[in-house]
């Protein structure tokens, strides 16, 4: 016998399946809320990249130092030197090795 008779499972069931219909659906608004607003922000980054090309050709202005037009990329970011272990820690200079003696 089941634990809960066939007749009231059959609105567990439905429900379930409603409150899972109704968190999918919650997750598609959310997601197209967040599209619509990186869709907004996009174009205006756009609108400003054509208004900063069209202002560069339309008055020319002196050319720039390297330093100032170019930015580093984030992969190529300075390197840091590897950090030194305290005293305590530091490695201890390697014994010399014995030769073998060569005798005849």
């Amino acid at each position: 016998m089941p634990a809960v008779p066939l007749g009231e499972a059959g609105r567990y069931v439905a429900a379930a399946y409603i409150v899972f219909f109704a968190l999918v659906l919650i997750y598609v608004a959310i997601m197209s809320i967040k599209l619509s607003r990186m869709e907004r922000e996009l174009a205006e980054l756009n609108e400003l990249a054509d208004r900063r090309v069209a202002n560069a050709s339309a008055s020319p202005s002196p050319p720039r130092a390297p330093e100032e037009t170019t930015r580093p990329r984030p992969d190529s970011a300075p390197q840091r030197p590897a950090p030194q272990p305290p005293a305590s820690q530091a490695p201890q200079p390697a014994a010399p090795t014995p030769t073998p003696s060569t005798t005849r």
